[in-house]
């Protein structure tokens, strides 16, 4: 247990190290300075003028956020398009056919609002087409739509009130070419190095040690793989994701899927800090993200480290922990840890089938998917982050008779509405539909026996629609692979959730920036209330605990914490 402890926490401390240099270059990327890949601009501006944008144009909160919606849209339209047709198209060794219309909107969907849940398996559902105009090309716009995002909540905190959150175009484009794209082709050679395939060659066909003939599925993995870890996407060239050997070839490419992981959304921190020039605000936030991912993930790997009880009392020896559902060649630990850290972030990657892990680890997945906000998703960890900043700055002051204030920004009545609505959508929306899909179930003529949605019923039933929704809303893809999602009624209503989990925080967060841009700053005093201290952030993080436990405790006793006393 020691040693992998060891090597969990060098896994963190590296991502962390290589962090700090990452976020000073991504301010410097938004602020416009000059570094070593600004000779792309030459590039990035042919771009723009075949587009006719022009880049220095400032935009306003509505115009950001119109110019926002609209490329995305664009966007979606071409992969449902492409996915719809797919079977009939190139790149396509396998024959696999093209996609029912239900599942090419879900999936469509679903990369572009880094959920990336995946109701096909990628072995026979997609082709290298799809792959990669579709999936990869829509990992990266989601990513690069969540950094702008991010950033324009960021200027939004400046101190010198002005009139505008900054181009949209610039900073989306600034994000692809100067932040993802580098990393991406650095994380594709370390891979490429440790054996994952990188060819357009068919299915290959092998011949066991049994005689038996078999298709092993290749492709262009390594093109895929980076920009699902470093975009927080995780969607999968292969239906185990990273499970499979082609997607995690050895322990050394396991390391490298987990720093690169926890690299953008711990290097945002830093960015946020050295943008507003507020690093002590910087290394609060940090230290309450980090503080957060340990309480998601240590529980996770104790439950899963100790094994199942039932098994214990049968005297069979339990000493590998839960192995049900793990990848052998990481364990019950590795998975665990990868766990932890794919719900947090959320990018949703597994090593493991959820489905197969102890009830208990099932309420701490839940936990940081529903929270959200430890390191979370590249920008919108972030911006999850400054919802739970503005409520407890708003608790905080009262309690200390102030008027609430954010870094000199007074907070009024229009903007805590925003965040409560967002607050309450967080909880209502996964539950509106776990109640939908639960009346479905119980009341459609011959229920599961005709819907054949769950393998296993009662509590753990529960937790697996449960678990689908709040995945969907939260942007995490990850899911209990117990539940027969690939329908008409999953597809559409995930669809829904995955577009509302996406698209309200990001809209209510550029308001909110445009709306404190044009706010008066008033310089700090001795009485203001200091944001940026560790007495404020640990009330933060009290906050985001008390929050979330009052709102769903109710709903885990239902599914996991029941599913635990029935051992």
């Amino acid at each position: 247990m020691l040693q992998p402890s060891i090597t969990g926490i060098f896994i963190f401390l590296t991502a962390a190290l290589l962090a700090w240099p990452l976020g000073k270059y991504m301010a410097g990327v938004y602020k416009g300075e000059q570094y070593w890949l600004s000779h792309l601009e030459r590039v990035e501006n042919f771009f723009y003028k075949i587009c006719r944008i022009d880049p220095a144009t400032e935009m306003n909160w509505k115009q950001y956020l119109v110019s926002l919606l609209a490329i995305n849209f664009i966007w979606l339209l071409f992969g449902v398009v492409i996915l719809l047709f797919q079977g009939h198209l190139f790149l396509n060794p396998a024959h696999n056919p093209s996609m029912e219309w239900s599942l090419a909107i879900n999936s469509a969907i679903s990369f572009l609002t880094s959920t990336n849940v995946q109701h096909y398996s990628g072995e026979t559902g997609a082709t290298y087409l799809s792959q990669l105009a579709v999936f990869t090309f829509l990992q990266f716009l989601s990513a690069a739509t969540s950094l702008a995002a991010g950033i324009a909540l960021v200027r939004g905190l400046m101190h010198k009130s002005r009139e505008c959150l900054g181009n949209f175009y610039r900073d989306f484009v600034r994000s692809l070419t100067r932040i993802l794209l580098p990393l991406s082709i650095v994380a594709a050679t370390l891979f490429l190095f440790s054996g994952m395939p990188m060819t357009f060659t068919g299915p290959q066909t092998v011949h066991t040690l049994q005689n038996d003939t078999i298709q092993v599925a290749t492709g262009p993995v390594a093109a895929m793989i980076p920009i699902k870890e470093l975009g927080s996407n995780g969607g999968g060239f292969f239906g185990a994701n990273d499970a499979h050997p082609f997607e995690n070839p050895d322990f050394f490419s396991f390391i490298i899927h987990c720093i690169i992981v926890l690299l953008i959304p711990i290097a945002f921190v830093v960015c946020i800090g050295y943008y507003i020039n507020e690093k002590r605000f910087g290394r609060m936030i940090f230290i309450v993200m980090a503080i957060g991912l340990l309480l998601v993930t240590i529980p996770i790997i104790m439950q899963e480290v100790k094994g199942s009880p039932a098994i214990s009392a049968m005297g069979v020896p339990n000493t590998s922990g839960n192995m049900e559902g793990k990848e052998v060649r990481f364990g019950s630990f590795y998975s665990a840890y990868y766990s932890g850290i794919n719900m947090a972030i959320p990018a949703g990657t597994i090593t493991g089938m959820h489905d197969s892990y102890m009830p208990l680890s099932g309420v701490y997945m839940l936990v940081g998917m529903h929270i959200d906000a430890f390191f979370g998703g590249l920008g919108s960890g972030w911006i999850n982050m400054f919802f739970y900043l503005i409520v407890a700055t708003f608790i905080a002051s009262l309690m200390v008779g102030r008027s609430p204030e954010f870094f000199g920004k007074k907070i009024d009545s229009r903007e805590m509405q925003l965040v409560v609505a967002v607050s309450v959508s967080q909880m209502f929306i996964p539950l509106l539909f776990t109640a939908i899909a639960c009346v479905v179930y119980l009341h459609y003529p011959g229920g599961n026996g005709t819907l054949n949605w769950l393998s296993n019923k009662g509590p753990h039933g529960f937790t697996t629609m449960l678990y689908e929704y709040v995945s969907c809303f939260a942007g995490n893809g990850s899911e209990f692979s117990g539940l027969g999602n690939n329908t008409i009624f999953w597809n559409l209503t995930t669809a829904i959730v995955m577009l509302l989990g996406r698209y309200i925080p990001i809209v209510v967060a550029i308001m909110i920036g445009g709306f404190l841009l044009h706010k008066k700053y008033i310089p700090p005093t001795s009485g203001s209330l200091r944001t940026d201290s560790y007495t404020f952030g640990g009330f933060l993080l009290m906050t985001i605990l008390v929050l979330n436990a009052l709102s769903l405790f109710s709903v885990y006793i239902l599914g996991p914490i029941s599913e635990h006393f029935m051992f």
